[in-house]
């Protein structure tokens, strides 16, 4: 494997790591964000006991983080089909331009043959 293949193929691995410690740091901060709301909602609550404080904490992480999800799997999906639509608008566009440079070529190389043979009449 050359140098420069090499070096593509640690790019590809070094921005997979990126991405995964990306969403691993993003993972976190939603956790924590939800761990800080539930400590906030259980401080209002003083009549509560260490251990259903715990509880209520656990089952408001869960929560929370469960609608994250889903919010990010809705996101993910808008976002698949906005690529989608835009990726067959390109590939549209792009069939239309081959289509036009082919009909073009195709139509050049007619009258140049078509005057080549007049002139070799």
């Amino acid at each position: 494997m050359s140098k420069s293949r090499r070096g593509r193929a640690y790019a590809g691995q070094g921005s997979a790591l990126v991405g995964e410690v990306e969403g691993y740091l993003k993972a976190k901060t939603y956790y924590l964000e939800a761990r800080e709301e539930a400590d906030r909602l259980c401080s209002g609550l003083p009549w509560m006991t260490t251990a259903q404080a715990e509880q209520v904490t656990r089952h408001y992480i869960e929560l929370r983080i469960g609608l994250t999800r889903q919010t990010l799997i809705h996101h993910i999906d808008d976002l698949r089909e906005q690529y989608e639509a835009r990726y067959q608008n390109l590939r549209r566009h792009l069939l239309r331009r081959h289509a036009a440079v082919a009909c073009a070529v195709l139509a050049g190389t007619t009258g140049i043959n078509a005057a080549a043979c007049q002139l070799w009449r």
